[in-house]
């Protein structure tokens, strides 16, 4: 038999919890969802990371973010110009022992926020370069001019690349490559101040990038908001370069 006697607000009290307990479901399954879905894209379609050095000036600056497109260049493919994220194809970065300075809080808490992509803490991991060959590109430095050649096409590099105090050409490094299938030669903007392709010949990867090694084409730069915009492939410079027999990539 039901007790009519019992106050109103203890007969809402069961009400209330459910109530809340509801509540507090559904925000979780949204909070779980949204990871999921940000994992899905940080995993498949897009990952930020920011720039450790300025290898990359003028187009990129120290500390800049940057969203990377790993999806569109498995179908297209890669081009002269595009500015490429990709893992140490062994030896191009120093050494590092491998332990995180930081507080293992903060550590942690960086690492769940990597996992869905809020997160960059594998920057430093990574390198930045913009792509100067494709696999089969016959690539030389330098004419008479000091210009890099591409398939015997020098290359107006002016438009991108940085010059220091008192330079009209940057230092000249010597090479003459053949890119092999599967493999993308690199270099970076601040061309006095980069550890690039060039730089690299003697590794056992003889200065080229695997493909399997990059992570994709960095599209835009997110942080500082001043700086927001997509960041210039030059593409147009590359545009009188013949293909060679090898050219392209596969998707």
């Amino acid at each position: 038999m039901t007790d009519h006697s019992a106050p109103a607000a203890t007969r809402d009290r069961p009400v209330r919890r459910r109530g809340a307990l509801t509540f507090l479901r559904d925000v979780v399954v949204i909070i779980v969802i949204a990871l999921m879905v940000s994992f899905l894209v940080k995993t498949f379609l897009v990952r930020s990371f920011y720039i450790p050095s300025g290898s990359m000036e003028n187009t990129l600056q120290i500390n800049d973010r940057i969203l990377v497109d790993e999806m569109t260049p498995r179908f297209t493919g890669y081009q002269r110009g595009d500015v490429v994220v990709f893992r140490d194809p062994g030896g191009w970065l120093p050494v590092t022992s491998g332990a995180d300075p930081r507080p293992w809080p903060v550590a942690a808490a960086d690492w769940v926020l990597s996992l869905v992509g809020l997160s960059a803490p594998d920057s430093d991991d990574h390198l930045i370069k913009r792509v100067i060959g494709l696999p089969g590109d016959h690539v030389v430095c330098c004419n008479a001019l000091g210009q890099v050649t591409v398939n015997g096409v020098p290359v107006d590099e002016s438009a991108f690349v940085k010059l220091q105090p008192g330079e009209t050409a940057p230092e000249v490094v010597p090479f003459d490559v053949t890119v092999p299938a599967d493999s993308l030669w690199v270099l970076g903007d601040n061309r006095d101040r980069s550890r690039d392709s060039r730089y690299n010949q003697n590794q056992p990867g003889k200065g080229f990038v695997p493909m399997d090694n990059v992570v994709g084409r960095a599209f835009v730069i997110t942080w500082p908001f001043g700086r927001f915009g997509l960041i210039d492939f030059h593409h147009g410079v590359f545009a009188g370069i013949p293909e060679s027999a090898g050219a392209g990539t596969s998707p």
